[in-house]
């Protein structure tokens, strides 16, 4: 039986923990390119203890950011402050990984302190949105009618997603995830909702999953064997198809795995706004749980672990091999440390850097 504060080794790679800090987009960048700020952040994320640190969602191309202020890896302005972001999180003791994206229909966005809403196509900050289908997502908010991806459009997003993995191992990442969930690109073409095409991408639930599985086989190919390449993606929508949803979800999965995916990220689809989301504890619990032992593949998944008794319960059960703790890191940034002291764990400290460890230590003997 696993604990959260046990090792988890994948590929390659060992995380001292099964803590993880998933993406948090910070709509901070400017032209995509990460700065200061998230320099700073990260940095203070990865000195709190946990195995490992992902950055936000970040651009395979300037059409595939959700705000004007999403990070990027399309050039190399942008890859060299990725190096320093990826450098400094490793030389905390934590694995660094990097989420890439296209946010198809929801992108060219106001950032949610300024609206949270489409900008005017008009506008001269906007651009244009693509998704498989000219089918908004449907809020008062993101209404905007995207334009139905050609087949070169479908060529072009996956050479992007390839170039940028391509980068990304360049500049330090470790680990390696896809964004194939919450209603951008991915997602789009596997839901029900917002998939209309009637070609070899739309139809029975094979088809609706086509490109995801092209993307994923295509940067496979330049991602290397030795390191974690993973996906998240979103296995329901809570829309009252959800056990349709989630078969089609674990077939699909079962041909990611044979075809290379080393570890899924479970998540919710957010592609239709009429979803009746049952938020609480560990709600995703049980259907993280269905993937791992159906799929046979190892699998993490956030929302609502964020108490270290529930994260420390969903390893212990067997529910998943990573928790990803999110919001919970904002608000205190040593939470695995703090979850060790409520765990009881033997030497705490241990977690930490050696510049805090040491303090640490010392005067806890001193007290002991």
């Amino acid at each position: 039986m696993s604990t959260l504060f046990e090792p988890f080794k994948l590929k390659d790679i060992t995380l001292r923990n099964r803590i993880a800090v998933p993406p948090m987009c910070q709509y901070s960048a400017i032209d995509g390119v990460p700065n200061d700020w998230h320099f700073a952040h990260y940095t203070e994320l990865a000195k709190g203890g946990a195995g490992l640190v992902i950055v936000e969602a970040t651009g395979v191309s300037p059409d595939g950011r959700i705000t004007n202020g999403c990070t990027g890896l399309w050039n190399d302005e942008q890859a060299v402050e990725h190096a320093k972001i990826a450098k400094s999180i490793k030389k905390t003791g934590v694995v660094p990984g990097i989420q890439i994206a296209h946010a198809g229909m929801k992108a060219s966005a106001n950032k949610p302190w300024e609206g949270d809403d489409h900008i005017p196509a008009d506008h001269p900050g906007a651009w244009e949105t693509i998704a498989p289908s000219a089918v908004p997502f449907g809020t008062e908010s993101l209404n905007r009618v995207p334009r139905a991806m050609t087949k070169d459009d479908i060529s072009r997003v996956q050479n992007d997603f390839v170039a940028a993995a391509i980068r990304a191992l360049d500049v330090g990442y470790e680990w390696l995830e896809l964004h194939f969930a919450h209603g951008y690109l991915a997602q789009s073409f596997f839901s029900r909702h917002t998939n209309q095409r009637t070609d070899e991408y739309n139809g029975n639930a094979e088809n609706r999953g086509r490109y995801l599985l092209e993307t994923m086989r295509a940067v496979r190919k330049v991602w290397p064997e030795n390191l974690p390449f993973t996906i998240r993606f979103g296995v329901l929508e809570f829309d009252g198809y959800d056990e349709e949803t989630l078969q089609d979800a674990i077939t699909l999965t079962r041909k990611f795995k044979e075809n290379g995916l080393d570890f899924m990220n479970v998540s919710i689809g957010f592609a239709t706004p009429k979803a009746n989301i049952p938020w609480g504890p560990a709600f995703l619990a049980p259907y993280a749980k269905r993937i791992k032992v159906e799929a046979d593949i190892p699998v993490g998944s956030a929302w609502g672990f964020d108490t270290p008794s529930l994260a420390d319960a969903s390893i212990r059960n067997g529910d998943l091999d990573i928790v990803f703790v999110g919001r919970a890191h904002l608000a205190n940034p040593h939470w695995a440390y703090k979850a060790a002291l409520d765990l009881g764990i033997k030497q705490p400290e241990q977690i930490l850097p050696d510049q805090y460890k040491f303090w640490l230590e010392r005067y806890h003997r001193r007290n002991a």
